[in-house]
């Protein structure tokens, strides 16, 4: 009995790690200009897609503005969101040599935010789930799907809304990481 109180008692003096901080950096120099963050497609929005897509090229900012966001040794972000993905598959065909085409608005309508979350090379801290925490409420995802090495998490449009930061906590098994996003940030997602 004594050797299960001092066990108790020793397992409570164990320092718990605090989440890692990390500032999150979307790629500057997106074209066309961005500054009105996530939102649902509109007719302005779709177009602007379009026109980012056709800029062709391996890997243009304005579609793969989420490249190294929240940047660390655990997890690889990618980011979804109806811009993203009328720009996408703009920019897939273009690249193929081939006309631009027109994607579907109603299938860009019916997208939400999602985060994927894939392991980094050598991580070994698999993912358990995402949260958003903003204005002292934490949002959870709509939906989850886990994948073997990672995982989707979506959202509504409100997680992600340009205005005031926000944190992103990637849970993982082993440790939480914690991305702060800000403001200015914020406005250039799309």
């Amino acid at each position: 009995m004594k050797t299960a109180v001092l066990l108790g008692v020793m397992l409570l003096a164990v320092p718990i790690p605090a989440p890692a901080q990390i500032k999150a950096q979307a790629r500057p120099g997106g074209t066309p200009p961005w500054n009105k963050g996530i939102l649902p497609i509109s007719a302005e929005s779709y177009w602007n897609a379009v026109e980012c897509g056709k800029l062709g090229g391996d890997n243009p900012a304005c579609v793969f503005w989420d490249t190294g966001l929240c940047k660390n040794d655990d997890f690889v972000l990618a980011m979804f969101t109806p811009y993203k993905s009328v720009a996408y598959e703009v920019w897939r065909v273009v690249r193929q040599m081939q006309p631009a085409p027109t994607p579907s608005f109603q299938d860009a309508q019916r997208t939400r935010v999602t985060v994927g979350v894939t392991a980094e090379r050598g991580s070994k801290n698999p993912i358990a789930s995402v949260a958003v925490r903003r204005g002292g409420k934490t949002l959870q995802p709509a939906t989850t799907t886990m994948e073997t090495n990672g995982g989707r998490f979506t959202f509504d449009y409100p997680a992600f809304a340009a205005g005031s930061s926000l944190t992103l906590d990637l849970v993982g098994k082993v440790r939480t990481l914690s991305c702060t996003i800000d403001p200015a940030t914020l406005s250039g997602f799309r």
